[in-house]
């Protein structure tokens, strides 16, 4: 493989910073609760107002959200919501003999509450809002507290429609760290979240990695990636306006292009800063694309999925010939787009798939954000007194092979009890009642 463009800066060296800052902000609020926060906002948002949206604080902004963009967000809602109850319904419950007198069985269990955060600092991200909401919903979660970072008076109010059709019990004027730490903790008289999801920026990032364990998370989404697969046969303006496209979500968001051809390569290099010269946001795809950007030129297609496997990009396009072998070998991405008719944007705003998905390579050993992340999956078991003859004879002697006396003794009361008159060719303590 070949570099024809390498990134210049590494994402991971201005880890540490974050790393540090929101551990510092993090042991603030835990100490300091509400008035750590109040602090925080108003020095970060330059935010003194109150934090809860009242129901008529909700209903005024919805009312501000033209016709138009209400019929937008609610296509979009129904077909995220349709391909979440069809996740749902691909896991099941179930119970199972697999011995007489055993029964084992799974139970699905939605968390208590459900933390979903919206960016909204840059742009109004009223689609993370039916994503993260929505698919929660359908998980049955009962109580969804949402938090998104306020721009000028209010978070905006197209976010504010989106939380409240997707089923928002509470909403938040907050974000960052602060709002992050306000949803694990249960400020402001909320409830604490039993799992967090939702991207965000390295801060809010780091803060869910920080508060892992003590609560749940969906999964490490930071600032987003997009890969491209291309072959001689794409169009290359195709691929440069689709790179920009996601290289707009911040300057620290990085895209790559993973290809065949190397006149499509250079061709994609010679164009990009014109075609961002031409954007609104030109100067932030820029940022991006210089600092971030890479262009590798492989050697064949197998190469190509070797080296988009090991980045295990977020997003994952393919323009080209082929799509089911593309489909069959890929197999480390957040999301995949196959075809030039399927556009990240598609399934960052409304195609139905999630957009809240794996980033720094964790799509090596998860996917995005889906109704099963709101699920516990619990078993259980059922032995009749029949079924110890076996089973406690089993647990018994495996116990002791491994030193456990106390959990021999478990099975051993069992085996004494239920089979008074049964003699033992292996050690079976005889245990006095006390009661």
């Amino acid at each position: 493989m070949e570099y024809l463009k390498k990134a210049t800066l590494d994402r991971e060296a201005q880890a540490e910073t974050v790393s540090g800052t929101v551990s510092d902000m993090l042991l603030d609020i835990r100490l300091n609760r509400e008035s750590a926060v109040r602090k925080i906002a108003l020095k970060l948002d330059g935010w003194s107002g109150e934090f809860i949206l009242s129901a008529g604080e909700r209903e005024a902004l919805i009312e501000q959200v033209p016709e138009q963009e209400k019929q937008d967000i609610r296509f979009a809602h129904q077909q995220v919501k349709h391909f979440a109850e069809a996740q749902r319904q691909s896991i099941s419950e179930f119970a199972i003999e697999t011995e007489p007198g055993v029964r084992l069985g799974q139970s699905l269990v939605p968390v208590e509450c459900a933390g979903c955060y919206v960016p909204g600092g840059r742009y109004a991200h009223a689609a993370s809002a039916i994503m993260s909401i929505t698919t929660a919903r359908v998980a049955g979660v009962p109580f969804i507290v949402t938090a998104c970072p306020p721009r000028g008076s209010s978070i905006a109010p197209a976010i504010a429609y989106a939380m409240d059709m997707a089923g928002a019990d509470v909403i938040l004027q907050m974000g960052g760290i602060q709002a992050i730490a306000t949803m694990a903790f249960g400020l402001f008289d909320t409830r604490p979240a039993d799992i967090l999801v939702g991207p965000g920026n390295a801060y809010v990032a780091e803060a869910k990695r920080q508060l892992f364990g003590e609560i749940g998370i969906d999964l490490l989404a930071g600032p987003t990636e997009s890969a491209i697969i291309a072959d001689d046969s794409a169009d290359a303006m195709t691929v440069a306006v689709d790179l920009a496209g996601q290289a707009e979500h911040g300057p620290d968001s990085p895209v790559w292009l993973f290809t065949t051809s190397r006149d499509l390569g250079e061709t994609v290099l010679r164009i990009m800063p014109k075609l961002a010269a031409d954007m609104p946001s030109g100067n932030v795809v820029m940022q991006a694309w210089n600092n971030h950007a890479e262009i590798i030129v492989c050697s064949s297609r197998n190469e190509i999925c070797q080296v988009s496997d090991s980045f295990a990009s977020e997003h994952l396009q393919v323009i080209a010939e082929d799509l089911d072998w593309w489909r069959r070998n890929l197999k480390n991405y957040g999301s995949l787009f196959l075809g030039e008719g399927s556009s990240v944007t598609h399934g960052d705003k409304c195609s139905g798939t999630n957009h809240i998905l794996p980033t720094k390579r964790a799509a090596r050993y998860t996917g995005g954000l889906n109704v099963m992340k709101f699920l516990k999956v619990l078993t259980w078991q059922q032995l009749s007194r029949d079924a110890n003859l076996p089973f406690s004879g089993t647990g018994s002697r495996i116990s002791r092979l491994e030193g456990m006396d106390g959990h021999a003794r478990s099975c051993d009361w069992r085996l004494r009890k239920y089979f008074p008159d049964q003699d033992w060719d292996f050690e079976v303590a005889e245990q006095k009642r006390y009661d």
